[in-house]
């Protein structure tokens, strides 16, 4: 699990690609539950997240979105690349 802070959600996204490029595992689970926000970096960000799991065939799972960030994941169709978890 990756503990994504609401002060450097872009670093850590781009970590925790490479981190998937290098060691892919069956599931990935970022923490979102400090995070509030995101803007269209993040989005772009978790976009690469989804396609690099993809061809890793990872499952990537976001445990703590709230539901406004779910709701932009909605509308960039993002939501059905990832898991939610409570």
């Amino acid at each position: 699990m990756l503990m994504i802070d609401k002060d450097g959600v872009i670093s850590q996204l781009q970590e925790a690609c490479e981190k998937l490029k290098t060691d892919p595992e069956s599931e990935f689970v970022l923490d979102f539950s400090s995070v509030r926000r995101v803007d269209a970096a993040a989005v772009l960000g978790l976009e690469k997240l989804a396609a690099v799991a993809g061809e890793k065939t990872v499952n990537v799972a976001l445990r703590g979105v709230n539901v406004d960030i779910y709701k932009v994941l909605k509308l960039v169709k993002l939501a059905p690349r990832f898991s939610f978890l409570n």
